[in-house]
């Protein structure tokens, strides 16, 4: 999964590098969305939508193989005692890298016990991780939001306060279908692959905030412009500034989701970094299921009320961001609470 994913890499990565690297990641990201919408734009008008999700399933069988030649964190194995395998770790590490491992015994006290939900929820952290919660709902909703809005906005011209646009029944011209479905033209998927495109657009700034301003400062500007600029749809605008608005929106909410997998995987302890990140993950897929709800139900009934409401969380999110507790730029992985 992607939070597996990124707590091996945040593990592996040395401090000064975290915030450089971790975003970089999302070029591959950037590299499956750009391939999905491919895809689709040649499956789906040819043989349908179900080979679609036939073909795309095939990257995630052969993940299942890949898995097996993934190291264990070097950091996990020594938390949970098993240095000989850490020790076999970072000696491969050494190897790869042509360096000398450093003089000295890996040693590191056992814990008795791993991480437990209960200890996301004492005194130390209870309040970073109800925030963390709220931040990761809020992204999610916010992402899948705008994913399934601009679909929406190609499909049912609904800017501008313009009606929607209804497909006839087949035999029966007098009948009208409430459905809207149809065929998504060749310039909308050009028009998807450039927003999509702006995923990575952000990403330099996004490094320098991440790693200049720090985890939380940076989070809450880029949540704050997120909510900006949902309002910003709103307004009458040309197909060219309605694809700079959905643009600069997949940026930032690319943005945002870099900086709170970062901050994440920062803030916790090893002992329980899986553990809250997992939590984190549950929250997000609920946000992600919610957004469908208001990106193609609510949307259709009142466009700005579904604007209002996807910018209102977000402002939420921003200022839940700002008051994070704990600041974690430049600082070492914690081992233990």
């Amino acid at each position: 999964t992607a939070a597996g994913r990124l707590i091996i890499k945040t593990e592996f990565l040395p401090t000064k590098y975290r915030g450089y690297m971790l975003p970089l990641s999302q070029v591959f990201w950037l590299a499956g969305s750009l391939l999905i919408i491919g895809l689709a734009s040649v499956v789906v008008p040819s043989i349908g939508w179900r080979w679609l999700i036939r073909v795309a399933s095939i990257p995630g069988i052969i993940l299942i193989v890949a898995f097996k030649f993934i190291p264990e964190s070097a950091r996990f194995n020594v938390s949970t005692g098993n240095t000989r395998a850490a020790l076999a770790t970072l000696e491969s590490i050494a190897r790869m890298n042509r360096a000398a491992m450093p003089e000295g015994t890996l040693v590191e006290p056992i814990l008795e016990k791993r991480g437990r939900f209960a200890d996301l929820l004492d005194d130390k952290y209870l309040r970073t991780t109800l925030q963390i919660w709220v931040i990761w709902l809020g992204i999610s909703f916010a992402y899948y939001g705008i994913i399934l809005a601009s679909a929406e906005l190609l499909e049912r011209d609904l800017v501008c306060g313009s009606k929607p646009k209804v497909v006839e029944t087949a035999g029966d011209p007098e009948s009208q279908s409430p459905c809207h479905c149809h065929m998504f033209a060749p310039s909308d998927y050009q028009t998807m692959i450039i927003s999509t495109v702006g995923e990575i657009a952000l990403n330099p700034l996004n490094m320098l905030g991440i790693n200049f301003l720090g985890r939380r400062l940076s989070l809450s500007i880029t949540m704050g412009c997120t909510a900006l600029f949902f309002l910003l749809l709103n307004i009458c605008t040309s197909s060219a500034g309605l694809i700079g608005f959905l643009f600069m929106l997949r940026a930032l909410v690319a943005a945002n989701f870099n900086t709170i997998y970062i901050y994440t995987a920062e803030v916790y302890p090893t002992t329980t970094r899986a553990l809250g990140m997992g939590t984190s993950g549950s929250l997000c897929r609920i946000g992600a299921m919610v957004a469908p709800f208001i990106s193609q139900v609510l949307m259709s009934a009142s466009f700005l009320g579904a604007l209002c409401l996807f910018s209102s969380v977000c402002v939420i999110c921003a200022i839940s961001a700002f008051t994070l507790p704990i600041e974690t730029k430049g600082r070492a992985l914690q081992q233990i609470k």
